[in-house]
């Protein structure tokens, strides 16, 4: 019996300290917006999405303020294979010819976003889902690479209906399509869209989920993970090619959001659970942390 009573008071003390980790973040959170990437095996797999959502719903209910931009790759296959249309990459990217612009469309604004909203909702948040569409929030250009068709990039961003929706208690939830100037829908990535978002809402932090580590000194091993790192070393990872691939624009949107005035950016894995409020509100954080500069708590 005398073991169990120890146990117990340990498996108290524990959660004890875990709450009070947690209050310096949520007294610097608090009343900040918070840009999330959501993506990913996070979104794929039920018992960790259910997680993310609970994460989502935590931050509004101490104050945190946290915007949404999804993506929705895995869907976005399935349903073109329904449609009989066969997915193309070209470098890494989605070719996008008008027909699979408009399965694209539907699924991201149509299905995902508000299956998203609704598990908010149902979770206990107020969610409300956008496109870039939605008040102009969005303006897309067309990618400089020629060959996939309708792949956009930001052009300009115009948060003022975030913003009211973020004062008024709302969690926007918003899918990365927008359109040119002629109203021709875009797809744009959704990380660069989440960097794009942060640096416009003057946000406190980006979190991309991921399904890596972070960043690695070497992509096979974890052990290698660099869990902190200002913008010059960043660029210089990006120079020495240990950062490479897909890696590359994820890094390059996370400075280009500090740059512009976003204070800590960081590469989460979404494939742990809870990684959302593992980075928020404890010590070690998750991933890997890119800040403006070394001075930066």
């Amino acid at each position: 019996m005398h073991n169990e009573s120890e146990y117990i008071v340990e498996a108290e003390a524990t959660r004890v300290r875990v709450l009070s980790e947690a209050l310096p973040y949520m007294q610097q959170f608090r009343g900040q917006t918070v840009v999330v990437k959501y993506g990913g095996a996070a979104m794929k797999d039920s018992s960790l999405k259910a997680k993310v959502i609970r994460d989502i719903v935590f931050m509004t209910c101490v104050g945190i303020r946290p915007v949404v931009v999804h993506g929705g790759g895995p869907e976005i296959n399935t349903w073109l294979g329904k449609l009989g249309i066969e997915p193309q990459f070209k470098n890494g990217l989605r070719v996008t010819d008008a027909p699979t612009m408009d399965v694209v469309e539907m699924v991201l604004v149509g299905r995902v976003n508000k299956e998203l909203v609704s598990l908010i909702n149902q979770a206990g948040g107020s969610a409300v889902g956008l496109c870039g569409k939605d008040g102009d929030l969005i303006k897309a250009r067309p990618q400089g690479d020629t060959g996939v068709g309708f792949v956009g990039e930001v052009n300009s961003i115009d948060a003022r209906l975030v913003k009211s929706l973020v004062e008024a208690g709302y969690v926007p939830v918003i899918s990365s399509v927008a359109a040119d100037e002629n109203g021709q829908a875009y797809n744009i990535n959704a990380d660069t869209v989440a960097g794009e978002l942060a640096a416009a809402l003057n946000a406190e932090k980006l979190v991309l989920l991921t399904d890596t580590a972070g960043i690695l000194r070497d992509y096979k091993d974890p052990s290698t993970l660099i869990p902190r790192l200002n913008i010059q070393e960043a660029r210089q990872l990006i120079e020495d090619g240990i950062v490479a691939g897909g890696m590359i624009p994820k890094v390059t949107c996370c400075v280009r959001s500090l740059a512009q005035g976003v204070r800590s950016a960081t590469i989460a894995d979404g494939r742990i659970p809870h990684a959302l409020l593992l980075e928020i509100f404890t010590d070690s954080g998750m991933g890997s942390m890119i800040v403006a500069s070394k001075y930066i708590q």
